[in-house]
């Protein structure tokens, strides 16, 4: 059997999984913990590892209580997999955290379920996992351990921070909490890298510990909060200057004191190259939360582009589709295409390839009922669409992405190679006519099918709202006139502090019609390309502060108030 193939659960037992979800980002989870949580028929995880680790379970998960009384049902229904939540305000009153953890597995690996118990980091480094595996040998249930990337050696690498160089310095590890007298006089004596895991104000505590100890003050000590998330952020000091430099900058004291750090202490440790190394935060877009006012659908790849950049994207559906009014046009457009009424269809929009390949599952068809015709996508989330119902496009516009670029690529009509001149155009209500009167100058016919509507959202949640008028976004990217209107209709204005970018001069006339100052604009009409021009604005913005000794920050940190200075 392959180490990685999953082990059948047993009929009474059950088979626990102890799985390490690595320090933050979601991205550092390895494929076996993925196979692993897609298995899963109870997860158990602790809360802060919840969000990383839920979206690869199966779907229909639900969260269940870990102490849900004795008269409730613990696992309700049958085949989906549970959630239970094991955090520091959930544990059962007088029993320590990991026993109530491994009196939760066990429940949950009866019946022969299949358990992933998930945690922060690696079980065995930034855990004490030990005994719940104890309790399954206990209970005879079978156990398997998928390390994952532990927060002392995956944090100073996000934080540019090697742990060894050249020489091959050694490197200790140690936690703060538990660290013994001998175990700090071990690691004072020692010339080697120190990762300490502690606590923000308990910083300057373990750096008195290390001089105490034999280490000298001017020794370089980085300290990183947060670390490989998109809050993360990191201070280069000294041993005998990281209190002050923590003052300075205004981190302490803080309520927030308690949150979890990584500390890396060593002359070895490459901390002076922090500059070059910092590779993560010095993203273009580091931090930086970014309102992407489309379907989630719509904004999947744009996310994903953000997210490499650093950002955050948060979408905000800014348009509803909905059927057309009177369906009877769609049907019979439908049809004409297995009669053989049509030469091309033309998508204009993914919602489009939706509303089309949705009436064909309402009449038994699929792809094969596109044979023998031509088929065009006004660009590539359009054609990606296409071929992910089974269709690959003829014709996707070789310039500009938009309806006058399909038309500088679209064919004339000849009677002589076209035995059908007529054209199938599947859209929204609210299309312009520019394609339609372009189509019919090149001698087609054109059936101009309302296919969807298109209606305002609903407003999205009240804190969203809040944050859009307040300055809580960084930046807000338009990707039509339509979501100008529509954003500013049911959310508000965004505050002036918010970096504005349109992916072209109409959508930036509108923006400005509506009293929005236009930061960016992308050089030609692609979701793509305004993404990438939005973050050459981000890098020269970083450039610029730097250049001027300036602390490099986000625009909604700045002063309430402050006016914007406009870069080009």
């Amino acid at each position: 059997m392959s180490p990685t193939t999953l082990p059948a659960a047993g009929p009474e037992h059950g088979h626990v999984t102890f799985l390490g979800a690595g320090p933050g980002d979601p991205g550092l989870l390895t494929l076996r913990a993925v196979e692993a949580l897609a298995n899963a028929d109870v997860l158990v995880a602790e809360h802060e590892v919840l969000d990383v680790v839920r979206a690869h379970a199966r779907s229909g998960v639900a969260v269940v209580h870990p102490d849900p009384g004795p008269s409730s049902d613990w696992f309700p229904g049958t085949g989906t997999p549970q959630l239970t939540v094991v955090d520091g305000v959930s544990t059962t009153v007088g029993l320590p955290a990991v026993r109530d953890a491994a009196h939760l597995v066990m429940e949950a690996a009866r019946g022969g379920r299949r358990v992933v118990r998930a945690v922060s980091g690696d079980p065995g480094l930034d855990t004490y996992a030990a005994e719940e595996m104890l309790a399954c040998v206990a209970a005879g249930v079978p156990f398997e351990v998928v390390p994952g990337v532990a927060a002392a050696v995956g944090v100073p690498a996000y934080a540019g921070v090697p742990l060894r160089d050249a020489q091959g310095a050694d490197v200790r590890f140690v936690d703060a909490r538990t660290a013994s007298d001998r175990c700090w006089t071990e690691v004072g004596a020692s010339d080697g890298t120190v990762v300490v895991s502690t606590s923000l104000d308990s910083v300057a505590s373990a750096a008195g510990e290390l001089v105490a100890a034999g280490r000298k003050p001017d020794t370089p000590m980085t300290v990183t909060v947060a670390g490989t998330t998109t809050r993360q952020r990191t201070w280069s000091a000294t041993l005998g200057t990281i209190a002050q430099t923590l003052k300075q900058a205004k981190v302490l004291p803080s309520p927030d004191g308690g949150r979890p750090v990584i500390a890396v202490v060593g002359e070895r440790s490459a901390a002076a190259q922090r500059d070059q190394l910092s590779w993560f935060e010095s993203k273009p877009l580091f931090g930086w939360k970014v309102l992407v006012p489309r379907t989630k659908e719509q904004a999947a790849s744009l996310s994903d582009q953000l997210r490499s950049y650093g950002a955050v994207p948060h979408e905000v559906p800014t348009i509803a589709v909905e059927p057309p009014r009177t369906p009877q046009q769609m049907e019979r457009a439908v049809k004409g295409l297995v009669t053989g009424r049509y030469e091309w269809i033309a998508f204009t929009s993914v919602n489009a390839v939706k509303a089309v390949s949705e009436k064909f599952e309402e009449y038994g068809l699929d792809a094969r009922a596109f044979a023998g015709i031509k088929v065009a996508a006004v660009g590539e989330q359009t054609a990606k669409a296409l071929i992910a119902f089974g269709v690959k496009p003829d014709l996707v516009p070789s310039g500009e992405q938009s309806a006058a670029g399909l038309l500088e690529d679209w064919p004339p009509y000849d009677p002589v190679f076209d035995p059908i001149d007529r054209v199938f155009l599947p859209r929204a209500d609210i299309a312009t006519e520019t394609l339609v009167a372009g189509l019919i100058e090149l001698g087609w016919e054109v059936d101009d099918v309302t296919a969807y509507r298109t209606v305002r959202a609903s407003p999205p949640p009240a804190d969203t709202r809040e944050a859009i008028k307040g300055g809580g976004f960084d930046a807000v990217l338009f990707t039509s006139s339509s979501t100008v209107r529509n954003l500013v209709g049911i959310a508000g204005k965004p505050h002036n502090v918010t970096v504005i970018a349109c992916i072209g001069p109409a959508t930036a006339k509108t923006a400005e019609e509506h009293g929005l100052r236009v930061d960016v604009m992308a050089p030609e009409p692609s979701v793509h390309k305004l993404a990438e021009a939005l973050a050459n604005f981000g890098l020269r913005r970083r450039a610029a502060a730097e250049e001027a000794g300036d602390p490099v920050t986000r625009p909604s940190e700045r002063r309430p108030g402050a006016r914007r200075r406009r870069t080009t």
